[in-house]
């Protein structure tokens, strides 16, 4: 019996259940607005993130689906620690449900 990677080969063959959704962090200037560059370490981790995909929605108590609140491309504030971590190669993502996301960021 050969055992199966559950390594992903791609984020597009990832698609969120119910109410998850998937984002990735949006990484911190490594570099100041007069052109210094930061260590990494002095580099803090932001809380904002792009939503890449979003499940079909959840179930009501009548069993009606409800949508999530956020669709793919949206920027989103998520909350310091959570989500279950997914990693597809050197790239990091984060699977969080719809209602931990503390708020959609309009601009």
């Amino acid at each position: 019996m050969a055992l199966q990677s559950t390594a992903l080969k791609s984020i597009k063959s990832l698609a969120p259940l119910l109410d998850r959704v998937l984002v990735q962090r949006i990484k911190a200037e490594a570099k100041t607005a007069s052109g210094i560059f930061l260590p990494e370490s002095s580099v803090k981790e932001l809380n904002e993130a792009k939503v890449l995909a979003v499940g079909p929605g959840g179930l009501d108590k009548d069993g009606k689906r409800v949508a999530c609140s956020v669709a793919p491309g949206d920027k989103v504030l998520i909350p310091q620690y959570g989500g279950s971590p997914v990693k597809v190669g050197e790239q990091e993502y984060s699977l969080f449900r719809d209602y931990e996301l503390l708020a959609k960021i309009n601009e």
